[in-house]
């Protein structure tokens, strides 16, 4: 008790050991969402995650950082981290796990265990496969561990079906107490590094882009949407006949939808969705009246449809994948795959 009361880090360790985010965490990334809704650009939500990383990593030194050898790629080392942890440097805040996914993930949740530690760190999301059982352990054991999941979809390209996650959102959706989220901008990639870093009592996977989006938000608020899990990113400027639901990348393709269908008189609304389970704690009114209540619905995310019934009922339309997918450029998948505005357009004239 006297050594800790002389040492200068008293306040800093025992805030770390009250597993309290920094008074100034909130006022930081809200500071950084009014910036990109000042100066729009496109871009990646790997890349996006990457920038709030560097606020977050600068006001808490509790964040211990890591990558499965995919650093450059998921965008997980920033400045206040860039020393790696070595034998030689127990203070490196940055941790080279090689490619050992479940190994990375159930170290991380040892290191939450420990207590003092926020450990997250970063591979492409089809290779959660290895890390699964670590990843439900972590999520039944309630610990604050942060996966960063990128190359979220077939928008990785060249690489092909074998590195193109079809299945894996939405089977990492069934997993208890795991926040899945699937971000559109840089806004909801910055207010679900928020929610993660709060969520004290359970693990959070956040799914990002290798390809460039088209911001969605183009408003600032302080209050955090995507804490509701789903929200209307873009109400109906025409009589409201259908609703538009998508996560991620297809957020860009729902909002070229309502675009098509409001030029032909259609009103609709697009609902950005970006965590199905904090949604879903959402109350019974607030879902309603975010859903629309029973106008027709069409779902878009370039995934299987398991999980989307819930929201869209089984009469709705979704557009997405039903079997793996393919190499070629992003652009060129997301045609021949038809998770086109077209064809959300299509699927939404059919049910009005």
């Amino acid at each position: 008790e006297k050594r800790l009361a002389a040492s200068t880090k008293r306040g800093e360790f025992e805030a770390s050991l009250s597993r309290k985010v920094p008074a100034g965490l909130k006022e930081a990334i809200n500071a950084h969402k009014k910036k990109i809704v000042e100066a729009p650009k496109s871009d990646a939500t790997r890349k996006w995650s990457g920038a709030v990383l560097e606020v977050a990593t600068e006001l808490m030194p509790e964040l211990i950082g890591g990558s499965a050898d995919l650093t450059g790629s998921n965008n997980t080392r920033t400045a206040a981290n860039k020393a790696p942890f070595t034998p030689e440097n127990y203070g490196g805040r940055y941790v080279h796990w090689g490619i050992r996914e479940h190994a990375m993930a159930a170290a991380m949740n040892g290191m939450a265990l420990h207590g003092g530690i926020i450990p997250y760190s970063g591979t492409f999301l089809v290779f959660s496969d290895y890390s699964r059982p670590a990843i439900r352990l972590g999520a039944l054991m309630n610990q604050r561990v942060i996966h960063v999941m990128t190359h979220d979809s077939i928008g990785v390209g060249e690489d092909g079906p074998t590195h193109q996650p079809v299945e894996h959102v939405a089977s990492l959706r069934n997993i208890p107490n795991l926040l899945v989220f699937r971000p559109a901008d840089g806004v909801e990639s910055a207010e679900a590094w928020e929610v993660a870093l709060n969520a004290t009592e359970q693990p959070s996977l956040i799914a990002l882009t290798r390809q460039n989006l088209v911001p969605a938000r183009k408003e600032h608020t302080d209050e955090n949407l995507v804490a509701k899990g789903g929200y209307v990113v873009s109400a109906a400027t025409k009589p409201e006949k259908v609703v538009l639901l998508a996560t991620g990348s297809e957020v860009e393709i729902a909002l070229e939808a309502q675009k098509q269908l409001e030029a032909e008189g259609i009103g609709a609304r697009v609902v950005s969705m970006p965590c199905f389970s904090l949604f879903a704690q959402q109350d019974a009114k607030y879902r309603a009246d975010t859903l629309g209540g029973k106008l027709p619905k069409v779902a878009v995310e370039a995934g299987i449809r398991d999980g989307w019934d819930r929201w869209i009922g089984p009469e709705g339309g979704f557009v997405g994948m039903t079997g793996f997918g393919a190499s070629a450029p992003y652009k060129a998948l997301y045609k021949h795959f038809g998770i086109t505005a077209e064809a959300v357009v299509k699927a939404a004239k059919e049910r009005i």
